[in-house]
Parts: structure tokens; C-alpha cells; sequence
């Protein structure tokens, strides 16, 4: 691992929190989709490949990068594939983050999943609420934002919340950024990450192209939602 804290902004409203907060040396920013508006100084963009052209930066600051699917994917495959990972960009830039920075912390904000009926659902104000999106991928955002958290700490990095959102879809612990410099990795046993990720590898629910949705009829959500409770067990059962 790299002794540095990644970032990630998506578009909930508690990211705007960051966007006057002072960075150290040591963070960098990874912007989802709209928030690399939040603030000037972000140093990736990661976005899908339907997220539209004109919502897009029209330049871009030295140092600064765009992350697409031909970059993502391949490191998303490296963790288990997207029907296993979870298809939403929060999960997606997570694990870009992990498999390209290995950072020692990641930290996300604005990545709640909880879309409120009234006030504003996004930072800019209202927004598609694309995790609740009928998709086989997400049946349980939960047991997603646990094998991320797992995956994580078993990889030696650290994985927090700095929402401050009263609700959250996210399992990991909630922190402050003062807190950052000072997290160790959770520590999960062994054996129930093991038998999590048996059950995927019998499964065998792996699309290399990443575009699960075109082989939809190939996975079983009887089968996926057992393999989200081995992972939802895992988080129950970790060390404390």
C-alpha cells in the first residue's frame, strides 16, 4: 500500500462539506460523475460510459485525469467482476481506487445511496437516483459496501465515511477527516471472507467485458442474494 488517503466525492449533498476543506499532501480526490464540480482541485474523474458529454469538464487542470470504462473494468474484473462488486459508480470507483492507488485510506462522501422525498436528493439538487435502479447487481447495496469494505482491509486499507447523512447505505464505520491519519484496517476472520467469496467463485458470474446486464438471464437472484448475505455475515462477525 501507498501512504495516502483517497477521497471519493460523489453527489450526495454532504460532499459539498469538502469543498473548501484544505488538502494534504498526502489525499487526492476521485470525483464520480458530476461532483468534479464541487471543487476545482480534483485529481480523477471516473465515469460511466453513458454519463453525458456536456455534464463532462470541458478542460482540464494539469495532473488532472479521466477514468472510463476501458480503465476501470479491467481493475474492477481484478476484485470479482461488477455482479459481485455491485453496479453503481461508488463500488466501481472504490475499487479503481484499491486496485490503482492502494492507498492506505479510502474515505467517501456523498456516496450515502439515500434519496430523500423531499429536499435535494443530489448537491446540485435533484438527481436520478441510479443505486435504487432495478438491476441484479444491487439487490442489497448493504452486502456491496461490506465486500468493499472487506476486500479492502484484507488488502491492508482502511475504508470510512465522512458523510454526515443520518441515513446511509453504507456498512463501514463513519469518521472525521481529522480521524484519517490515524485508522487502522478492520480486521475481518478469515473464514467468512473465504467462504464469501467460495461461493462466488462457484458461481462462476463473471462477464470479463463487464457489461453484465447483456447476460442478465445467465444469474440466478436466489443465488446472488445468498452470496450477499455470506458477505453481510462477514461484516456481522469481524473482529472487534
Amino acid at each position: 500500500m501507498t501512504d495516502c488517503t483517497v477521497i471519493i466525492l460523489g453527489s450526495g449533498p454532504s460532499v459539498t462539506k469538502t469543498r473548501n476543506h484544505p488538502r494534504k499532501p498526502s489525499e487526492f480526490f476521485v470525483a464520480i460523475n458530476n461532483a468534479w464540480r464541487v471543487r476545482e482541485d480534483w485529481d480523477w474523474l471516473i465515469h460511466p460510459e453513458d454519463f453525458p458529454a456536456n455534464r463532462r469538464p470541458n478542460s482540464l487542470q494539469r495532473g488532472q485525469r479521466i477514468v472510463g470504462a476501458r480503465e476501470y473494468v479491467p481493475v474492477q474484473n481484478e476484485f470479482g467482476g461488477f455482479v459481485y462488486a455491485g453496479g453503481t459508480m461508488a463500488f466501481t470507483a472504490g475499487y479503481w481506487a484499491l486496485g490503482v492507488l492502494k492507498p492506505r485510506v479510502i474515505a467517501m462522501i456523498g456516496c450515502d445511496m439515500v434519496y430523500p422525498d423531499t429536499g435535494p436528493t443530489h448537491f446540485y439538487g435533484h438527481g436520478k437516483a441510479d443505486p435504487l435502479r432495478d438491476d441484479i447487481t444491487l439487490r442489497s447495496l448493504e452486502a456491496k459496501s461490506a465486500r468493499f469494505w472487506a476486500l479492502a482491509s484484507r488488502a491492508g486499507c482502511s475504508v470510512v465515511n465522512l458523510s454526515t447523512a443520518q441515513r446511509t447505505r453504507l456498512t463501514f464505520p463513519t469518521a472525521c477527516h481529522s480521524e484519517l491519519e490515524k485508522l487502522r484496517p478492520t480486521q475481518f476472520k478469515k473464514n467468512f471472507v473465504d467462504k464469501a467469496l467460495q461461493a462466488e467463485a462457484a458461481a462462476n458470474y463473471f462477464v470479463p467485458s463487464g457489461r453484465y446486464w447483456e447476460a442478465k438471464s445467465n444469474f440466478d437472484p436466489k443465488v446472488i442474494d445468498a452470496i450477499d448475505r455470506l458477505w453481510l455475515d462477514a461484516v456481522e462477525h469481524r473482529k472487534r
